[in-house]
């Protein structure tokens, strides 16, 4: 009786947050892309004395003095970029470690942007990957995000991940381990990022809003906060030579649009680690994202 007890407690109560993996895909994009060395395809952005390459792997870090980014050496008019990361464990609520695109550098105040961005959490608490794509968005108030945050089916802080973004002319997809976690379609030039962009990674103070809305802020007695990148990915086209490049796809047909098999995983994610849907929030405005 006390071992049925017991496992029935296991059951309720499991050792672990984290499950098994979603079904497979089918098809692994990043294994048809060759790794890059970071400072083949980029460099430090700002913060350098908080930036430092060891045997391959990039860590940038958040102290009190400074956080740290890191861009691409060029522009992308579409293309696969990839990374993996290992994520600070324990305390990180207020941080915010990235892999994304933008160009405000070149358009300031009107720039488009596709994020992912790891939401730090507080002691016991998962960490929240948001992905996000503003089109001609400003930074005065204006801009509209389209936000989807999931939790993760691993501990992002024990190993390193593959975490990706495609993006060509027809699409964007979210990848974790190629894993589609969010498919953005293009449904109308007005709501599709169509200029040129850059690749950047970043760590820094985000406590007004990172964790539960700003509830819990960052707290510098558990610095530095450090993010790790290794196994860096770029199959793109480039911004200057757009015309004579073929775009990335995201399926194993060569064409827009996710296989069957990438649905179903990319299904099973969102059945079970979706938190949050801009398009499922009546509190937006959803006259300014027609796309919903």
């Amino acid at each position: 009786m006390a071992l049925f007890v017991f496992l029935f407690l296991i059951f309720l109560f499991p050792s672990s947050n984290y499950a098994q993996g979603p079904p497979s895909p089918g098809y692994y994009p990043s294994s048809r892309i060759g790794s890059i060395g970071f400072n083949q395809g980029f460099t430090n952005l700002w913060g350098s004395q908080h930036q430092r390459i060891d045997q391959g792997t990039l860590s940038i870090w958040l102290d009190r003095n400074s956080g740290s980014g890191f861009k691409s050496l060029s522009p992308y008019s579409s293309g696969y970029f990839g990374a993996a990361i290992k994520l600070h464990p324990g305390y990180t609520a207020g941080v915010i470690t990235s892999f994304y695109l933008s160009n405000s550098e070149d358009h300031p105040g009107n720039h488009d942007e596709i994020d992912i961005e790891f939401l730090g959490t507080t002691q016991n608490k998962p960490y929240i990957l948001q992905t996000n794509v503003y089109i001609r968005g400003s930074g005065d108030g204006n801009i509209i995000g389209r936000e989807i945050k999931i939790r993760l089916w691993f501990d992002p802080t024990r190993d390193f991940h593959n975490y990706a973004i495609l993006w060509n002319p027809n699409e964007i997809v979210f990848f974790v381990d190629d894993v589609p976690i969010r498919r953005y379609p293009r449904k109308s030039d007005a709501t599709f990022p169509l200029r040129p962009m850059w690749v950047y990674g970043s760590i820094w103070d985000a406590s007004s809003w990172a964790t539960e809305n700003g509830k819990y802020k960052a707290d510098y007695q558990y610095q530095p906060f450090v993010g790790r990148y290794n196994n860096f990915k770029i199959a793109g086209c480039k911004a200057n030579n757009a015309a004579l490049c073929r775009p990335a796809f995201s399926s194993p047909s060569g064409s827009s649009g996710l296989s069957r098999q990438q649905y179903d995983a990319m299904g099973w994610v969102q059945r079970n680690y979706k938190v949050y849907d801009y398009c499922q929030d009546p509190k937006r405005d959803h006259g300014l994202t027609p796309e919903c």
